[in-house]
């Protein structure tokens, strides 16, 4: 089961992706490696990502209350841009349609509609960095268009827990539109699926580290069933929990419609 920055999946979606080459073990420098096959994994499972997802995220604060949302996601790729709708289910005061579009040229966009709205609402940049439950899991991070950035990295090859990482590098070029100076991806070695992230914003500095957890292998897609995030300085955390899906959803044009975003 795939899901992006999917990739909410809103990739969570581009970030469950299967892998397709391998690296030699030794540390090298990024100029002595190649990075291209280590991008050739999550690209092309972006361009052929369709499928649904449903599940919740659950926002832990300091003192340890939660807050939970209930939320579907789906996403297709189509000629040259990834669509995500994701549904905020449930609580039903905080239900919502969020139409996102990924292109690898660098011209995303974020449309939002709620309960009543006859078209949805361009989201204006500056609030990419929010989400439904704050800044942990924001708009931009269910996209997850850095491995089409154009400056990309290969770094060393590191031990994350149990497993042997090839590390990547991404900086966007000045036509992308995000809140993120750079984003370091691990990259598990034998499979190349994501096993943790960090993005650094722009204007403050702030870390975010992103741990996957409960990666497995089905119908011949690799996945996760849920995503740890967690601000480097700060308490509290933000999960994105995944309790089932379907990796090959036949979704067409007409479920990222207009129409179906504002339909409840």
């Amino acid at each position: 089961m795939r899901f992006s920055s999917p990739a909410l999946a809103m990739t969570l979606l581009a970030t469950l992706l299967p892998a397709l080459a391998g690296y030699p073990q030794a540390p090298q420098t990024p100029q002595a490696r190649d990075v291209a096959p280590l991008l050739a994994g999550p690209r092309q499972a972006v361009q052929q990502a369709d499928y649904r997802v449903t599940g919740h995220l659950a926002r832990v604060d300091a003192k340890g209350t939660r807050t939970t949302y209930d939320i579907s996601i789906k996403a297709h790729w189509f000629s040259g841009a990834l669509k995500i709708l994701v549904d905020v289910t449930a609580p039903v005061d905080a239900r919502a349609h969020i139409l996102m579009e990924m292109r690898p040229t660098g011209q995303s966009s974020i449309r939002i509609a709620h309960p009543g709205d006859q078209t949805a609402a361009i989201l204006p940049f500056d609030k990419w960095s929010d989400g439904p439950l704050g800044p942990g899991f924001s708009y931009e991070d269910l996209l997850e268009q850095h491995y089409f950035w154009p400056g990309q990295a290969a770094l060393e090859s590191v031990k994350r827990g149990a497993r042997d990482c090839d590390v990547l590098k991404s900086t966007p070029g000045p036509a992308d539109k995000t809140q993120y100076a750079e984003v370091r991806t691990w990259l598990d070695h034998s499979i190349h699926f994501p096993v943790y992230v960090e993005k650094t914003t722009k204007t403050s500095g702030t870390v975010k580290q992103f741990t996957y957890y409960g990666i497995r292998h089905d119908g011949g897609i690799w996945s996760a069933t849920q995503i740890e995030e967690k601000t480097r300085g700060q308490e509290g955390s933000t999960f994105l929990i995944i309790s089932r899906g379907s990796p090959k959803a036949n979704l067409t044009l007409g479920d990222f419609s207009p129409e179906r975003v504002t339909h409840f």
